[in-house]
């Protein structure tokens, strides 16, 4: 049987993937210490790397598909299928940041100050080319961890690039900011002779529909009410919704059925006022995923 192969991050993001793909329709089991996800799609087969790893093992058809960071991307030079982008994480939403960073007390204020300087960086050649652009003569070094600590120990580096995502672990470990290497997002990427391939393409297409339906449907939920017919123009005037609600009749003719999507942060203020104006069997429940 023809099947995608995808590779899935793992640790940090394997969680956070799992539910999205979840979310979209598919149950994934990883038995422990294992490499190959039970996916219940027959059609789908998967392969558990590190993050830094997909793009070059896209890039060489190992899988047809995976999801990695743009920073890996960047730092592996692959040359890959940028399908679309998928912004989740494994806090929030936002975009994470490759940063320059120092000890607070250091005399570096910009990026031109690193001139001569050792850096350490596990994302290493995005960040020579960083600098080289900028026409910067400085030794990057590849950290094996710890990245944050090495910054205040001295003699050891100059600064670090890091990575983060709401920068409370830098400000924890008393390092400032003095330049932003690049922003990353996840993205569903393909290997060049697997996006020709109509089967795999079109497979491929299918499954990023319903993750960006799942991605969708994260902020909002749906609302049911019954609406007396003489007021659903009041009722109306209240709702936020994607598009007109959905109206429906009822037995009782005085009365109609009225149904809509909203963010969820608005609907505890909503509800309320829905009620005021006359709604009632108001009935909140969430969504797997909304497809536009």
């Amino acid at each position: 049987m023809t099947a995608l192969k995808i590779g899935f991050p793992s640790g940090s993001l394997k969680d956070s993937t799992f539910d999205l793909f979840e979310r979209a329709g598919y149950k994934i089991r990883l038995p422990s210490r294992a490499y190959v996800p039970d996916i219940d799609d027959p059609e789908l087969e998967g392969l558990m790397f590190r993050a830094q790893e997909i793009a070059q093992y896209v890039d060489r058809g190992v899988v047809d598909v995976g999801l990695t960071g743009k920073d890996w991307i960047l730092e592996s030079e692959a040359d890959v299928v940028e399908i679309d982008e998928l912004i989740y994480s494994k806090v929030s939403s936002r975009p994470v940041r490759w940063v320059i960073a120092v000890p607070e007390e250091s005399p570096i204020q910009r990026v031109e100050d690193l001139e001569g300087c050792r850096v350490a960086s596990e994302l290493v050649g995005a960040t020579r080319r960083f600098l080289q652009e900028r026409g910067i003569e400085a030794e990057v070094e590849f950290s094996w961890g710890t990245t944050e600590v090495k910054a205040g120990i001295p003699g050891l580096v100059d600064a670090i690039v890091e990575l983060t995502e709401t920068g409370s672990s830098l400000r924890a470990n008393r390092l400032r900011i003095v330049d932003t290497i690049c922003e990353s997002t996840t993205r569903f990427i393909a290997n060049k002779a697997a996006w020709e391939d109509d089967w795999k393409r079109e497979k491929a297409e299918n499954l990023l529909m319903l993750l960006q339906g799942a991605l969708a449907a994260e902020p909002k939920v749906g609302l049911k009410m019954n609406v007396p017919r003489a007021k659903i123009d009041q009722v109306i005037a209240k709702l936020p919704a994607l598009h007109t609600p959905t109206v429906s009749n009822q037995l009782d003719d005085a009365w109609v059925a009225l149904e809509i999507i909203a963010d969820e942060r608005v609907v505890r203020d909503l509800i309320p006022q829905l009620k005021r104006v006359g709604a009632e069997g108001i009935i909140e429940y969430p969504l797997n995923k909304v497809v536009y």
